[in-house]
């Protein structure tokens, strides 16, 4: 099986919350290396050579995102997105809460690229826990003096700020993280100008997951060639894939990109006993669906898009031939519906309708053109909103309907659960 361990290496084997347990294992060691002899664009160039793509959602190259800062002599602000809330995903608070250092390490190393002073972390207000556990190694940290004023005797100052969201989905866009974290109502901005030109406080910031700073040290100390190797020439490096659903055993997963759906299947334990998958979403709850026919797809960036879905998050999440896909529909619809900042008309009413809908066609009282309106108002809210989140609703609802149909038809005529 090609189960790797890059990031979760050490996880569920020694406490790497601590951080003379991280520095054991060579902890903090590229920081140092970073900072006491490399230059920022040594670094921007490091990152780009690898390949890098981002592991939040839009899989942007890592190093490109960095050189769009203007050099104007203004502040600049990294922020590490750790909301993650996306529906199947899991892996960025596994990171925070067992190996704090080691994003702490990444945030250090990508500020100091991008000529960062001060660092924030934006966590998910639910994840009480790991907010607690990386506070403290801020504070190891500092005392270690990895991060403050002139660390390692340079001339380099960082400071590094966590900062509790309040369980918000649309905080996980950049720009409504951003406004949120400056205390506003977390809401998207209108784009231009980005972040990269005014984000935070108005100044150039860069905002990156927490997967993917992880990886700095790694790239650092193994090279740009080392992750540029691994998978699909424009979809390289490592992966934590959470899997859940109807698999044996669900959990996050670190693979190479590339590797199949069948493959994520069977790491996973395979489907329960005596039933058959019949459909995959790869990228979370934002996310198109798959078919069984898929299975042997490449687990990668551009496989998926081309297959009019994406990899997103990572949250792969397997039904099989037990699932009733409008209860499945309406879950998800439901979920959109209430994490809406209601900015958007489109994605504020239409998310609304489409809930009541598939809630009337689960009580029995749809009607025959439901099923054809479910799709159409769907895609006619795409692409009408200032972020991507009245473009969710579309994606799984659109692909079970064209798949499921007979599912959905059914319950204009019965209320009882249908089957495939």
């Amino acid at each position: 099986m090609p189960v790797v361990k890059v990031l979760t290496e050490g996880i569920g084997e020694v406490n790497l919350r601590d951080i003379g347990e991280y520095r054991k294992r060579g902890g903090y060691e590229q920081w140092q290396r970073v900072a006491t002899t490399m230059s920022p664009a040594d670094v921007i160039d490091l990152v780009s050579k690898s390949g890098l793509r981002g592991r939040g959602g839009a899989g942007f190259p890592t190093g490109r995102k960095w050189q769009f800062l203007p050099n104007n002599g203004r502040p600049r602000y990294m922020v590490c997105n750790c909301d993650e809330a996306e529906p199947g995903t899991f892996k960025d608070h596994l990171l925070l809460e067992e190996t704090p250092h080691q994003v702490i390490e990444g945030m250090l190393i990508g500020s100091y690229a991008i000529g960062s002073n001060h660092a924030f972390i934006y966590i998910r207000g639910e994840f009480k826990r790991g907010f607690d556990i990386f506070s403290a190694a801020i504070e190891e940290a500092r005392a270690a003096g990895m991060l403050g004023d002139n660390v390692f005797g340079g001339e380099f100052s960082i400071e590094l700020t966590p900062h509790r969201g309040a369980g918000a989905y649309i905080c996980g866009e950049e720009t409504a993280l951003l406004n949120s974290l400056e205390g506003k109502r977390g809401e998207p901005r209108l784009k231009p100008p980005f972040p990269a030109i005014k984000g935070l406080y108005g100044e150039p910031t860069v905002v990156n997951n927490v997967e993917t700073l992880a990886f700095l040290p790694h790239i650092v100390k193994n090279g740009p060639e080392w992750f540029a190797k691994v998978g699909p020439e424009k979809s390289p490096g490592y992966k934590i894939v959470s899997v859940s659903g109807h698999v044996k055993k669900a959990g996050n997963y670190e693979v190479p990109l590339g590797t199949t759906l069948r493959e994520l299947l069977e790491i996973a334990g395979g489907a329960r006993d005596g039933r058959t998958i019949v459909a995959i979403q790869p990228g979370g709850g934002s996310s198109a669906c798959l078919f069984e026919e898929d299975l042997d797809l490449s687990y990668d960036f551009d496989t998926m898009a081309a297959h009019k879905t994406m990899l997103g998050s990572g949250a792969v999440v397997f039904f099989d031939d037990t699932t009733d896909f409008v209860k499945a529909a309406h879950a998800l619809v439901r979920f959109f519906a209430h994490e809406s900042c209601g900015q958007c008309t489109p994605c504020r009413e239409g998310g609304h309708w489409l809930e009541l809908t598939l809630e009337r066609l689960l009580h029995g009282g749809g009607l025959d053109s439901d099923i054809d309106l479910l799709v159409s108002v769907s895609h006619q809210m795409t692409g009408l909103n200032l972020c991507p989140l009245g473009d969710s609703i579309e994606p799984f609802l659109a692909s079970v309907v064209k798949r499921f149909e007979p599912q959905f038809r059914r319950y204009v005529k019965h209320a009882e659960p249908a089957t495939v």
